[in-house]
């Protein structure tokens, strides 16, 4: 494509010298796992994150599971959250042996719908887990009023969101946890996968550090079945190059996301919406359209990519279809027919911008 949905190669260009010097000091510590840059790359981000501890671990997905273990979600739970996200947010809950209690989103913004999550919680639920989408955090003020009330925690699903705000706090320091991913395309991505789990619960963060370690408490002594889930050096040396440029990449997206926005303001088609609450930081440019194939279609042939996040709401999925055969979630439903994921990352130019604008235009003529 002449116009990617994402250039990561572009953004080493601009980093690259770093970004070298860091790999080649890991290998030639001969230290790959769980050494000493794993453990600066945890102090600084939750510094960053405005939190007591960050928890370092394989991937996102590995990051959501490990909260909610850590959490104490298990077999018979139920965990309430959104039916529009990546399927690794229920699967985590499944992998637990808890069962995923979907709720709807707010049609605007694309997040769990607060005002709905209440009629969901019963004696069974353990924990309410919302989506940041996109890279806008979820409305979490009600959604932990109501988790205080109720005994719940309150997980974040941060993976979209690193380096946005809510209420004045960074994405993940809201809730009980938050959990990041730092697959290489996320706005602080790594070469490779990896995660994180970001809390202020002290008990919470000892857990989680044993559960990413076999249950490890001491050489060879294990207080508990967990996992092999650490985060390799040589990516935790990659991610400290980009942790200090994240909140420069974080501006240049909502930059470009509102040059997206004046250039798409007369098409048709409906931008993104910030609630007001906290800071979006554009993981994705998702527009809504009633016309999406044939607008995709026509950047296509233009050498321009888009996606679709997501096509098929989690309820819906072949794998959770048969236990929700009589839910119904409309706005879920109705954003999975119309939304469409424009070219969005920090080195996207303006001249690329305009000529992806000139192309939905053209669809929408």
């Amino acid at each position: 494509m002449r116009i990617p949905m994402v250039d990561l190669k572009a953004q080493y260009r601009d980093c690259a010298g770093e970004i070298d010097a860091a790999i080649q000091a890991v290998v030639g510590s001969g230290q790959f796992v769980l050494g000493p840059a794993v453990a600066a790359f945890e102090r600084e981000a939750a510094a960053y994150c405005g939190v007591r501890h960050a928890v370092a671990v394989a991937s996102g997905t590995d990051a959501l599971h490990l909260a909610l273990r850590a959490a104490g979600v298990g077999p018979g739970d139920e965990v309430v959250t959104t039916p529009f996200t990546f399927i690794a947010t229920a699967g985590a809950i499944s992998q637990t042996g808890a069962r995923p209690v979907f709720v709807d989103i707010d049609p605007a913004t694309f997040n769990l719908n607060p005002a709905l999550v209440e009629a969901a919680v019963n004696a069974r639920t353990r924990a309410i887990l919302p989506v940041h989408l996109y890279g806008q955090p979820a409305d979490l003020a009600p959604l932990r009023e109501l988790c205080q009330e109720r005994g719940l925690a309150l997980i974040e699903d941060c993976a979209q969101s690193f380096g946005a705000e809510y209420g004045g706090r960074k994405s993940g320091a809201y809730g009980d946890m938050g959990c990041f991913s730092f697959y290489p395309s996320k706005n602080l991505g790594a070469y490779g996968d990896g995660g994180m789990v970001v809390t202020s619960d002290d008990a919470a963060a000892e857990r989680l550090r044993r559960l990413r370690d076999h249950g490890r408490v001491a050489a060879y002594r294990h207080a508990m079945i967990g996992y092999n889930s650490r985060l390799d050096e040589l990516q935790a040396a990659v991610l400290r190059v980009k942790l200090g440029r994240v909140d420069e990449y974080n501006r240049r997206r909502r930059e470009n996301a509102r040059r997206y926005g004046e250039r798409l303001a007369d098409l048709g088609v409906a931008p993104p919406a910030e609630d007001g609450k906290g800071l979006h930081v554009y993981h994705q440019y998702t527009i809504r359209t009633a016309h999406r194939e044939a607008v995709r279609s026509t950047l296509s042939a233009a050498g321009i990519a888009s996606a679709v996040y997501y096509p098929v709401p989690l309820h819906r999925q072949e794998v959770y279809a048969a236990a929700n055969a009589q839910v119904k979630l409309p706005a879920a439903e109705a954003a999975a027919d119309q939304v469409l994921s424009l070219p969005m990352y920090p080195e996207l130019t303006e001249e690329q911008i305009d000529e992806v604008a000139r192309v939905v235009r053209q669809a929408r003529a």
